[in-house]
């Protein structure tokens, strides 16, 4: 727990946790989590180091942060009850001559204010019309722990004149019997996992997949809840855009010929995509032209399909980077560029006629097309050796127009559980980083397994997807793709490990045999469980729990990795291509296309999105046995104790199922806003 705690602090504060900081964990944590249980309250949960809000604007300053939050449901009322808990492990307070009993001494430590005094600025922030509470029937109260102490030994704290009130009781080791009776006056033995997620789910601490986001807000007004940065930056953006683009009611009589570029960097999950999506709600509403680039096609078109279908002007906003090589006329405001990592040096296609393919860098042609431009990317996560987007390409273009340039950097991991620890395992364990990797300790935020065998990896995805959750089996592209065959558009069972045979993802743009969806959707729709997706079909996009099969393309061997390219062969009575030499397929890394280093490092990036897909779990599985044994090695006994998130375990609040595509009609984006602003909590988590 300490270390995992001591990660933790060091992200969201930048520094190290000191010894005592540490030490107090080890011991007073402990001592509460022992007295819930011999109280027979096991069961409530333990929010450790919590902030009413990490709102910046709301609280100035270093988030002041509580001990522990106690939260289960009343024993008797049923309604959320809350404990906010100051830890001390002072076992001799005097009082300080002159001075009430709000101001104490602590040997070793000088004058102290009574724990009091810090709960009751808790309570208030709890409590207040803008706290984590608001909204719901609760109980909130508050008490310190000195369970090293005695009543004698600190005396000024419990004495006549000290600070009273809900938050304000204080308990020694003498009282820890008081302590536990009054325990089960405020909670009920059963409930806690389920009331802490309510209470997680009112402080915006629990994210609403983005195409769910999407989907209930259908594409207008406030979408996602920004946090920390993401709203410092949205803030910023918006800021610069009202300063910078026209009025659409007051048009200027001298226009502002300023152009702005953007750059936000971001790893996989730090909200890049969230705030792209926000800014453009917020700037279409103001009545600004703008556009949602990307260079990802399964990206487009889930949000296109799944969320806007049936709304063609809607659809239409969303667009590709090798859409512009004739710019608009007149220029967009705002063109916004998600996944701008994914920039080619051309916008060409073998397709197109002469005339149309692109003649300048495909990242002018994005900037001649609008006023301000907004470049969210994440440099490794560039998997294809054509894709060229970096910061330095963006500098180096705003500079050729004049354009003023902004960067901002996205650190807070909100996928993959929230878990930043998870994903810097991954990219140790890819080697992506120089990192050396080490046994996973679990977090409590994301889950990891290592299946052994292709069966148990598809039954595990399957039945979460079949209780409620969402969920995909995706793979490195190791084995032939074939395009579907005949009228019947049947798809090949490419994907063959044994006699476990699957297919890919369809390789089409309309649907195939038994409904199977196109590629663009594979992602989001119901039939699109029975496939296998690859990085193309998998970027930008998350499921509660993603099934990974690590082919033969990057194995273990020798404490090291190593990368191999695959050859096909024809099967002499199908005519369809089969592994020969087992190892990479993907044309876009073929030998003649990039060396072996590139190769590598291309290899290396596409299992690191493969493996950063999921919010709630990771399962790994290798073809390859020396692979496998090392992965567990890496992940180490997997303890379940009902703490594996599986639908069933998870707490009935947590269950929210994901949203069907909206049904096909003709109703208009300002008849939806109606109906979404008459909805009694538009607020999403």
């Amino acid at each position: 727990m300490v270390p995992h705690l001591a990660a933790r602090w060091r992200h969201f504060r930048g520094a190290d946790a000191s010894l005592s900081e540490r030490s107090a964990w080890a011991e007073s944590l402990v001592s509460l989590a022992q007295d819930l249980v011999a109280a027979g309250r096991g069961n409530v949960e333990m929010i450790v180091e919590c902030a009413a809000t990490i709102d910046d604007a709301d609280r100035p300053g270093d988030p002041r942060l509580i001990d522990v939050v106690l939260v289960g449901h009343h024993p008797e009322e049923r309604h959320l009850s809350v404990q906010l808990v100051e830890l001390k492990r002072w076992s001799t307070v005097t009082r300080v001559e002159r001075a009430t009993a709000e101001l104490v001494h602590v040997p070793g430590m000088g004058r102290k204010k009574h724990p009091a005094l810090q709960l009751r600025e808790h309570h208030e922030a709890f409590t207040s019309d803008r706290g984590p509470l608001r909204g719901l029937e609760f109980e909130c109260g508050g008490f310190a722990y000195l369970h090293n102490a005695t009543d004698a030994s600190v005396r000024p704290l419990v004495d006549i004149d000290a600070p009273t009130g809900v938050y304000a009781r204080v308990y020694t080791n003498d009282r820890r019997e008081q302590l536990m009776s009054d325990i089960r006056k405020h909670f009920a033995p059963e409930g806690g996992a389920s009331a802490a997620e309510l209470l997680l789910q009112n402080m915006g601490l629990r994210n609403t997949p983005l195409l769910d986001a999407m989907i209930r807000a259908r594409g207008e007004d406030t979408v996602f809840t920004l946090r920390g940065r993401q709203k410092k930056v949205a803030d910023e953006i918006l800021e610069t855009a009202s300063k910078v683009l026209p009025d659409p009611a007051r048009p200027a009589l001298v226009p502002d010929e300023r152009r702005v570029v953007f750059t936000v960097t971001g790893g996989a999950g730090t909200g890049k995509s969230a705030i792209g999506l926000q800014i453009k709600a917020e700037l279409e509403a103001g009545g600004h032209a703008v556009k949602y680039a990307s260079g990802s096609r399964a990206f487009n078109g889930a949000i296109q399909e799944h969320v806007g279908y049936g709304d063609r002007e809607f659809r239409e906003t969303f667009t590709y980077f090798s859409n512009f090589v004739t710019p608009p006329d007149p220029p967009l405001d705002v063109l916004i560029c998600d996944e701008a990592h994914r920039l080619r040096e051309r916008s060409t296609n073998r397709f197109w006629k002469p005339e149309h393919q692109g003649t300048k860098p495909q990242v002018d042609e994005l900037l001649d097309a609008s006023r301000l431009t907004v470049f969210f990317l994440d440099e490794g996560q560039s998997v294809r050796p054509n894709e060229v987007g970096t910061v330095d390409l963006i500098k180096g273009a705003a500079q050729r127009y004049g354009a003023h340039l902004l960067r901002y950097d996205l650190q807070e991991q909100y996928r993959c559980g929230g878990s930043d620890a998870y994903v810097r395992w991954v990219r140790a364990v890819l080697g992506v980083t120089d990192e050396n990797p080490e046994q996973w300790t679990p977090d409590g935020l994301m889950h990891i397994e290592v299946a052994d065998s292709p069966e148990e990896l598809e039954r595990t995805i399957r039945a979460e997807a079949l209780a409620g959750a969402s969920a995909r089996l995706v793979a490195g592209y190791c084995w032939p793709w074939t395009k579907p065959i005949g009228k019947q558009r049947r798809l090949e069972p490419d994907v063959r490990i044994g006699d476990w045979h699957r297919p890919w993802n369809a390789d089409s743009d309309a649907f195939c045999e038994d409904g199977v969806p196109p590629s663009k959707i594979w992602s989001v729709h119901e039939k699109g469980l029975g496939q296998i997706g690859c990085v193309y079909t998998a970027q930008g996009l998350e499921w509660d729990w993603c099934g990974v099969i690590m082919g033969e393309d990057m194995v273990r061997r020798d404490g090291q990795w190593v990368f191999r390219r695959g050859k096909d062969r024809k099967d002499p009575e199908t005519g369809v291509k089969r592994v020969a030499v087992p190892g990479s397929f993907d044309a876009k890394v073929k030998a003649g296309s990039v060396d072996e280093a590139e190769f590598a490092r291309l290899v290396r990036h596409a299992y690191h999105v493969l493996m950063t897909r999921a919010s709630r779990a990771t399962v790994l599985y290798s073809t390859d046995e020396e692979t496998r044994r090392y992965l567990k090695e890496l992940v180490g006994e997997v303890q379940v104790h009902g703490l594996r998130p599986t639908w069933e375990n998870l707490p009935e609040e947590a269950r929210v199922p994901h949203l069907p595509r909206p049904r096909r009609g003709r109703g208009s984006r300002r008849r939806r806003r109606s109906v979404v602003s008459q909805s009694s909590d538009p607020r999403l988590f």
